[in-house]
């Protein structure tokens, strides 16, 4: 069983790393609308701004300006990683007049933990974490020591469960803030991730101290960001500041 999931796992660095990583961001036009709330849109690992095109069009629909940043994931350590978005973000955003919202996917919801961790946004609004693996990541632990994190690089590394990984160094958020996890139907990874998971982050891995609400939705780790539940769900919370109701 951990060989098939090895094999899984490798299909999906492929996939990762055949995308370009960006750090630099998206504008959808010359000028930030000013009488629009702003969500900051953070992809995950491996991925570049691009890839959350669906999920920015849908937010865009429901009426945000959408910004997307961008940041290199597979040869930048986490503060590295800190220090590029936060560039970006600071210049997008700080004085904007109205609410700065942030969603982030995967190691995305990481990041934006991380610079709401260390930056002040005094028009925030709320935050919306998509399979994010606030307690580390069990897969991580698995193949700590294989070639495979080699490729992913130092961040990648840094996403395990013990107490000097990335996401443990992480205090609990200040800010209303809504995890939604992913869950697929498969036994095929419970040797490595036990429990529900979403193929590569497990459900329980998501849930945060201080949290203010969660759901789960039937869907997997990357297809999350085309999932419709899961945009609707998003634009939910960052409105009304709660999930809609299953």
């Amino acid at each position: 069983m951990k060989k098939l999931f090895s094999l899984l796992f490798i299909i999906l660095l492929v996939t990762l790393v055949t995308f370009k990583t960006a750090n630099a961001w998206f504008n959808h036009s010359d000028e930030v609308a000013e009488n629009k709330e702003i969500i900051v849109l953070l992809h995950g690992l491996g991925r570049s701004n691009t890839s959350m095109w669906l999920l920015a069009s849908r937010l865009e629909d429901a009426g945000y300006y959408v910004q997307r940043v961008g940041y290199s994931s597979l040869h930048q350590k986490p503060d590295e990683i800190l220090q590029d978005i936060s560039l970006q973000i600071n210049q997008c955003c700080q004085n904007h007049t109205q609410n700065v919202n942030f969603v982030g996917h995967s190691l995305g919801g990481l990041m934006v933990r991380a610079y709401l961790q260390n930056n002040k946004v005094e028009k925030l609004g709320r935050v919306v974490l998509l399979g994010t693996p606030n307690k580390g990541s069990k897969a991580a632990d698995h193949f700590s020591n294989s070639w495979l994190m080699d490729i992913l690089g130092p961040t990648a590394k840094a996403l395990g469960t013990d107490d000097k990984s990335f996401p443990k160094s992480l205090k609990p958020p200040y800010y209303p803030v809504g995890i939604i996890a992913g869950e697929l139907k498969s036994k095929l990874n419970d040797t490595v991730i036990p429990g529900k998971d979403d193929g590569l982050v497990s459900v329980e891995a998501t849930k945060i101290d201080g949290m203010t609400d969660f759901i789960i939705i039937e869907t997997g780790h990357s297809m999350m960001r085309y999932d419709g539940e899961v945009a609707d769900q998003t634009i939910e919370f960052i409105k009304n500041g709660v999930f809609k109701e299953k």
